[in-house]
């Protein structure tokens, strides 16, 4: 066995030179700093494969043939279409020639001069033909993208959604080559068939006495070949965990909602362009913060019911998503009427009862009582205290000492100023954890 062979062998062996190269890469490229733990691992296994590939062609004195091309020039695809910049993804290369060079050099014993100048040859040989094969590619993906403008705006939606997005500056940039302003706050809608008819419309319950009945809580490690230039074949929708639970809904339903909300489906006057796409039997739509209160008319008329993420930043749509499609999966029936969105709050108590909160305490209690916080409108949350702790507005009025007309009014004011209606089961509920968890 010559000391190339053995060299590769040694360093292939063990994970640790994969692991030295991700975290120079890592540390020393910007646009992957910002990858989270859910890319790393697509970022390591290509690591470990370039070693392997590299190691081998110096130890036969071999080139890069047709099959690493591909590889290759499906990275660089696959990168065209998540945002990140060709420039980045060759540095990244640089960096792992780097190391790879200098774990050889620390190996014992020490490469001959010959075997040293045969490893640089095959490093820059090695880098340039990658170099050309994907900037070449990676400008095609380009191009492939922007050429069916719908199908990149869908594709846009559907890699934010999944976070493929490196930084917000790789995002700003994809969308600056579509041409699209992306909105800012938004409003993350996420859609599903509304299933068996019920009632749309809040009947007002005959209150006990004396008290209320308990209410029960209740992306690849290898890139895939393209279809069409460097991109996997998008003709199946991508369907998270959960959501695919029934037929597909057709993206032809995903644009008529998008237009009903927007006015065109399109750019705004302002310039932003609202998103729509399909993941399995739910449709996923991006929109400017503050259409809200269109959303439950537009989805009644589709016999559509959803869940509306409005607090989260641009670079964390991919957690509004998966917010939104927990609480789809997890909400009672009677949660989604009369409106039939469920909204932050709503998300966020589901996921404190799914044992899984997504923020904390306080921040729960501010998104469900909102207004009542206010210290000017303590006797609107004394009002509610006492109609959750006892359950009739007649006992809770008595309690305070007011007119039960007085404190029915208060009620009203509750639903007024939060949404939520505290005669409502589901609402009731919902306010009741807030106030409870928030103290």
């Amino acid at each position: 066995m010559n000391d190339r062979e053995r060299i590769r062998q040694e360093l292939t062996a063990t994970p640790r030179v994969v692991d030295a190269i991700v975290d120079a890469v890592h540390a020393q490229v910007p646009a992957y700093a910002a990858l989270d733990d859910r890319r790393l691992p697509e970022v390591r296994a290509i690591a470990g494969w370039a070693l392997e590939r590299l190691l081998h062609l110096w130890a036969t004195d071999g080139v890069l043939a047709a099959a690493d091309l591909r590889r290759f020039r499906g990275i660089a695809a696959a990168r065209a279409a998540d945002g990140r910049p060709v420039q980045a993804v060759l540095r990244a290369y640089r960096v792992a020639a780097t190391v790879i060079a200098d774990e050889i050099a620390l190996c014992t014993p020490r490469p001959t001069a010959e075997d040293a100048f045969a490893l640089t040859r095959m490093l820059l040989t090695a880098l340039d033909t990658l170099a050309e094969e994907m900037a070449g590619t990676y400008a095609a993906a380009n191009e492939d993208l922007t050429g069916d403008r719908d199908r990149a705006l869908r594709l846009l939606l559907d890699d934010l959604i999944a976070g493929r997005h490196a930084s917000i500056g790789a995002l700003t940039g994809r969308a600056n080559r579509l041409g699209v302003h992306l909105p800012d706050p938004y409003c993350l809608l996420v859609a599903e068939p509304a299933g068996p008819a019920g009632p749309t419309e809040l009947i007002e319950p005959v209150e006990p006495a004396e008290s209320v009945a308990p209410v029960e809580s209740v992306e690849p490690a290898e890139p895939i070949e393209p279809g069409r230039p460097g991109r996997p074949s998008r003709a199946t929708p991508l369907s998270p965990a959960g959501a695919d639970t029934g037929p597909a809904i057709p993206e032809k339903l995903a644009d008529e909602l998008l237009a009903a909300l927007t006015g065109h489906g399109g750019p705004g006057p302002s310039g932003v362009t609202a998103l729509a796409t399909v993941r399995g039997s739910r449709l996923v739509l991006l929109l400017p913060a503050g259409v809200e209160g269109a959303v439950p008319a537009a989805l009644r008329a589709r016999a559509l019911r959803g869940c509306a993420i409005s607090g989260e930043s641009l670079e964390r749509i991919a957690v509004a998503h998966r917010l939104a499609d927990d609480a789809l999966d997890t909400a009672p029936a009677h949660a989604h009427h009369p409106s039939r969105l469920l909204t932050d709050g709503d998300a966020q108590v589901l996921a404190l009862l799914a044992g899984r909160p997504a923020t904390t305490p306080d921040q729960i209690a501010r998104l469900v009582l909102g207004p009542l916080l206010h210290p000017g409108r303590r006797h609107l949350l004394d009002a509610l205290t006492a109609y959750l702790d006892t359950g009739s507005a007649n006992a809770a009025a008595r309690r305070l000492g007011l007119h039960p007309q007085s404190l029915r009014y208060r009620l009203r004011r509750i639903g007024d100023l939060t949404g939520r209606d505290p005669r409502d089961p589901w609402q009731r509920l919902t306010l009741d954890i807030a106030r409870t968890i928030g103290h």
